[in-house]
């Protein structure tokens, strides 16, 4: 996989300098990641279609904290 081009480096350069700090957007992505697993769960109004969808953007969006705020990883 190829690395971010330059604009899209400076533009979250931009985002994590200006409009919030990485361990806060960490932290809403994991309340996010909580929730759709919540509702998932709980079958709220969830097709079984979209269980699959929930259930990689649920990894990705958890790579992403991470990569932005080690948490899990810390021993």
């Amino acid at each position: 996989m190829e690395g971010f081009n330059k604009e899209t480096e400076i533009r979250l350069i931009n985002f994590f300098n200006n409009a919030i700090e990485p361990e806060e957007m960490a932290k809403l992505i994991r309340q996010v990641n909580y929730a759709l697993s919540l509702c998932s769960m709980r079958r709220c109004e969830t097709t079984e279609s979209q269980i699959r969808t929930i259930e990689d953007n649920f990894y990705w969006l958890n790579k992403l904290a991470e990569a932005l705020d080690p948490y899990l990883d810390v021993e």
